[in-house]
Formats: structure tokens, sequence, C-alpha cells
């Protein structure tokens, strides 16, 4: 099979490593790729978000299957003009992409399928979001209805901090993603990142993972795209699976069918576990991001044919086969992230940092020059560690990350902390 993946981040460095072990892959195409992802297939000098640019190089090169990597092109559209253009694509359709690409959508959908969802609404007026924060109770969340790129969501502790909040996401700084706010209620729990990939009436389970939002550690400071994860997550228990199944899963596939806007693709539920039981937070279209990297450490089955079928609507149901182990992902973050942060830094010690056992390095924000390597973003690198148990993964993790000489650098300490207490 030749095969084009769409995106340049550590999700899909994980994505292309775990794909570039099939032994059906033929040719492997990256579009733009990563200084570490391009080792593993043909660079293309194409933007993930330059539709016309990937359908005709998917067209000319002969392309059996694209994999999307990140929400912004398919909630552009590509996977629909790909379809135009008869090639089978592994994500979901425009208007099947407004699961993430618009929160106030999501929550029309899960009220509509009887999913257990937190109590929202939502406001284009600055003045009535505000005020309608005065009849609740902290803490607040406060979500851009777009995509924020992971910097949407505002959870504030006090009043004041709320309304601070809501300027900031309708203000103007987020762009069209800000122009509508959804508030919602607080769900209290631990929260679960579940990922099933459906061809748009039959599901396929992955494992749930653990992921860290908040900068700091102790889950403090402000949101960020993801500072690390772990697999597979102790709270997920197989009866809080059969249970998301049956009442968030299966409800929502079905009344994305009934809309006539199957959901084909990988679908991200992110869960709060509650003493009713789970609760949805948000759906994602994609695979999550470190959570990808943890997944793709602990899948043993081939992935490329469970895309393929997916893809083209001929899913086979049926379990896949995952280590007995446990996977972690620290993510290295320029210091200054999630607000600003200088680029350019060098990045050395990697090859050291893989030579631990267990530790496989995926990049994200980095550049190539000279045969040197660079940071080019916020979250740079996630050095992922796999083991026997989560203790030995996250210390392998780690060990790994103490290898990596970047001195402008930055990554939590505390991966896997919640689940490491509740092992003791």
């Amino acid at each position: 099979m030749k095969v084009l993946l769409v995106g340049g981040g550590g999700r899909e460095h994980a994505l292309g490593w775990k794909i570039a072990q099939s032994p059906l892959l033929t040719r492997f195409y990256l579009a733009p790729g990563n200084p570490g992802l391009n080792r593993l297939g043909e660079a293309l000098a194409l933007a993930a978000d330059d539709i016309d640019g990937i359908v005709t190089a998917a067209r000319d090169r002969g392309v059996d299957l694209v994999v999307v990597g990140p929400e912004a092109p398919l909630a552009a559209g590509l996977a629909d003009r790909l379809a135009d253009a008869m090639i089978p694509c592994f994500g979901p359709s425009a208007a099947a992409a407004r699961l993430e690409a618009s929160k106030s959508f999501m929550k029309e959908v899960a009220a509509a399928a009887g999913v257990p969802t937190a109590a929202f609404a939502r406001f284009t007026a600055m003045h009535e979001a505000k005020a309608h924060l005065r009849t609740l109770a902290p803490p607040y969340v406060l979500k851009a209805d777009g995509l924020a790129g992971g910097k949407g969501v505002i959870i504030a502790d006090t009043l004041t901090e709320a309304d601070a909040g809501v300027e900031a996401i309708m203000g103007g700084a987020l762009g069209t993603a800000g122009a509508e706010i959804v508030i919602e209620e607080f769900l209290d729990g631990e929260e679960a990142s579940f990922f099933v990939i459906s061809d748009g009436e039959r599901t396929i389970p992955l494992i749930a993972a653990q992921d860290h939002k908040r900068a700091h550690d102790g889950d403090k400071g402000p949101m960020t795209g993801g500072m690390g994860a772990y697999a597979p997550a102790p709270v997920f228990t197989d009866t809080v699976r059969e249970q998301t199944m049956a009442r968030i899963i299966e409800p929502a596939i079905a009344e994305m069918r009934r809309r006539g806007t199957p959901f084909r693709g990988v679908l991200f539920a992110g869960l709060m576990i509650t003493p009713e039981g789970p609760k949805l937070i948000e759906f994602n279209v994609r695979f999550g991001d470190p959570e990808c990297q943890v997944l793709m450490r602990l899948l043993q089955s081939d992935l490329l044919p469970v895309l393929r079928d997916a893809a083209k609507g001929a899913l086979v149901p049926r379990p896949l086969d995952w280590s007995s182990g446990a996977a972690a992902a620290v993510v290295m973050a320029a210091k200054g992230y999630p607000g600003a942060y200088a680029r350019g830094s060098q990045i050395r010690g990697l090859d050291a940092a893989q030579c631990v056992g267990g530790v496989i390095v995926f990049h994200a924000g980095t550049a190539e020059a000279d045969g040197a390597l660079f940071a080019a973003g916020g979250r740079v690198l996630t050095v992922t560690g796999a083991g026997p148990t989560l203790r030995d993964a996250v210390q392998r993790a780690y060990g790994g990350v103490l290898c990596v000489d970047w001195p402008e650098g930055r990554c939590r300490r505390d991966i896997g902390w919640r689940a490491l207490k509740s092992l003791i």
C-alpha cells in the first residue's frame, strides 16, 4: 500500500512509526513530516492545511490511503475532497468533524443521543456570558466554541478569573474560534481519554490513557496541549469501558449516522469518571497528543489494515493485541510554553536518550539544519518509555529525558503521579 500521512507533530511521528512497521506498506509519503518522522518515508513540501496540494499529491502518486493526523484539515474538508477524488481517507468528513470543531454542536449531538455530559450554555455576546457566570458557583469551565489549538479551555476558580477568561476567549486573540463561548458545569472526578476506530457503523475500541493538561507539576498552571500521558489508565476499569461504549460511544456514532453524517476515523472521548459513571467532557476527531504516543508504544497489532478498513467503510470488529505492560510519555517543551517562548535553540543527546532501554523519542516542534537539531515550536519532543509496569515506564521515560541536552527546554517531573499514587 502507498500511504500519505498528513501532519508533522508528535502524534504523527508516533502514527508514522507504527504504520512503517506494517508489511502492507510499500511507499510512505509525509506532508509535511518532521525531522524524526522523515526518516521513515518521503517528505513532501506540503503544509498539513494545503488541501489542494495534498489531494493532487495523493492522486499523482497513486496513494491507496491518506491518514490525517491533525483536526484542522479535517474540519476544513480534506476528507471530503479526497472522497471526491476517489482516494480513501482515514478521518471524518467536515460535517462529522464538527464534533470537535464546534463545542456547541458536540453538545447538541450528545443531548440528542442521550449521552451523559455536563450542563452547558453558549453565548455570542460577552456581557451575556459574564451575566451567566453570576448564576453559577465556582469553579467555572469556559471553552471557545471552535478549534483553538489546545488553548481554548479555561478553568477558573474565582469569578474575577472567569470574567478575565471570557474576555480572553471572546476578545479576538483566538480569532473566529472564540466568537462563541460555551460555559459548562464543572464535573468532579478523574479524567480519562478513550479512543475507538469507526467506519461510521462498526467500531473497534482501543484502550484508555490519561494525560496531563496543566503546564506545571501537581496539575497546576495554565492549560496546554498536553505535557505528558500514560496508558493504560487504572481508573478506566472494564466496567467503565462497558458503560462508556453503551452510554457514550455507541449512541453518538448512531446519532451521527442518523443525521446522514457518519463518523469515519478515530473518535476520542474525553471523559470524567464520576461516582455516577463516565460523563463526556468532549469529543475529538483524531488521536490525542501525547496520548497517541503511548497508545502506539503499546499496540502490537498491525494498525494499517484497521485504518484502511475504516476508511473504506469495511471495518471488521475484532480485538486488537496490546502489550501487557505500560507506557509513559513526557513532553519536553520550550521554556515559557504555553506562553511566549523562544525558537532556534539547539537540541543534543537524542541518540543517548534512545539508548536507554524501552525509550523512543518522538519529534514534534523540531527543525534540522546542517545535521543539527533545533527547537521550532512550543511542544518539541515526546520522550516515551515502555515497561512491564507503569512505574518502570515512567522511570525509563525520565531516564531518557535526563539524556537530552537542551537547557532551553523544560518538562513536568510528575507524569503518572495520580496512577502511581493509587497503586501504592
